[in-house]
């Protein structure tokens, strides 16, 4: 698990945690906002992920400019690495969704018996 929150990008991941606190923190004490806590953390795992893509991206196009005739990514790296970057941009994702639905548990359990 350590190995993820590392891979993750540690800046993204440790937000998404505090994230996750704040709903058990929310549900205690606000609990109106554990949904829209949830909310935050799946856009930004999303957002992280549009970041990553990002970075990855520049690392081919500085790899792509100091090669000649680039007809595909593929010409510029494996694809194991190509497919590798975008498994590890993909774990703050997976980590906000599972935040998120960790919030709306939280808002089912919270909700008054009839």
């Amino acid at each position: 698990m350590f190995r993820l929150f590392i891979e993750g990008n540690v800046w993204f991941m440790s937000i998404l945690t505090i994230l996750l606190v704040a709903i058990f923190f929310a549900a205690w004490k606000a609990p109106r906002w554990v949904k829209e806590i949830g909310s935050i953390a799946r856009a930004f795992g999303f957002f992280s992920l549009l970041l990553g893509l990002r970075q990855m991206f520049d690392v081919f196009q500085e790899i792509g400019s100091q090669k000649e005739a680039v007809t595909s990514v593929f010409d510029l790296v494996s694809p194991g690495v190509f497919f590798g970057g975008l498994k590890v941009s993909m774990i703050p994702v997976i980590y906000g969704i599972i935040i998120y639905i960790v919030s709306r548990i939280v808002c089912i359990i919270q909700k008054p018996k009839l």
